[in-house]
């Protein structure tokens, strides 16, 4: 919920569902979200939220009352600690975190336990519509042979990549 800066869980007969991350006011605090856009639910029920307005991507544990910072969170930027607006999310089952980095037209690899900074796996040369190359991307998906699919939203296609 963007404008109630949280991420609920619901369950088929709930109507007002549980709170499982965010839920303050507006803020960075490792309680708090600002805009969250995307998710992601991994197999033991961790939640992966897109911080937009905060530029970084937290991992909230079942039940925890605090995140954990994943990737960016060092301010909006181009360098490979930060992330600017960051959109879709991925997890693989080894815990690599794959992340659109909107605004740096990019997507980006998290290995698992190396918050410090990430990879770029695809674009990050401004934006265009080459085939490397993108317009905002927002969301990310793999297939079952390990193809990265992403919605290049300005471009108005979805791009696979052949990722080793």
């Amino acid at each position: 919920d963007v404008i109630k800066h949280e991420v609920r869980r619901y369950r088929l007969d709930e109507k007002n569902g549980t709170v499982v991350a965010g839920g303050k006011e507006p803020g960075d605090g490792l309680n708090q979200l600002n805009r969250p856009t995307y998710l992601f639910v991994d197999r033991q029920q961790n939640v992966y939220v897109s911080d937009h307005d905060n530029n970084r991507v937290m991992k909230w544990k079942k039940g925890a009352k605090e995140g954990i910072v994943v990737a960016g969170g060092q301010g909006r930027g181009n360098s490979l600690t930060q992330l600017s607006y960051p959109s879709g999310l991925f997890v693989d089952t080894l815990g690599t975190l794959y992340v659109a980095d909107s605004k740096n037209h990019r997507v980006m690899r998290w290995t698992q336990g190396d918050t410090k900074q990430g990879t770029v796996i695809v674009g990050g040369n401004d934006y265009g519509a080459g085939a490397n190359e993108f317009n905002y991307p927002t969301g990310l998906s793999f297939d079952r042979h390990g193809n990265l699919y992403a919605a290049d939203h300005n471009n108005h296609r979805v791009q696979r990549f052949s990722i080793g």
